[in-house]
């Protein structure tokens, strides 16, 4: 009966000690293969470096849109730009021109 209980008096003392390693290894295990885990920040860093390409290429397009509304400013129209346009749109041609079609496939 004393063997008893001095056994349970020593699982009652461990026992908290050991609920506290339990809950140390749970929070250290999510901290570590968790959605916000060290593992998972590979996958933010890959997420960031595309985003931040995409970012690059969508102001670039941007600039490329700017500088083309610059030359269709009704104000000061660049005439190049605007004979393309129209060839291009409205395939305008000049009398004294002679198209030739190309086979792109």
């Amino acid at each position: 009966m004393e063997n008893r209980a001095s056994l349970m008096n020593y699982l009652r003392r461990a026992a908290l000690p050991a609920i506290c390693i339990l809950l140390i290894g749970y929070f250290v295990s999510h901290a570590i293969t968790g959605p916000t885990g060290v593992i998972a920040w590979k996958d933010y860093k890959a997420q960031r470096a595309a985003l931040a390409k995409q970012a690059e290429q969508s102001a670039d397009a941007k600039a490329a849109l700017d500088r083309q509304v610059q030359l269709l400013d009704p104000r000061k129209v660049d005439p190049d730009l605007a004979d393309e346009l129209v060839r291009k749109n409205l395939n305008v041609v000049k009398p004294d021109e002679v198209i030739i079609p190309l086979d792109t496939k």
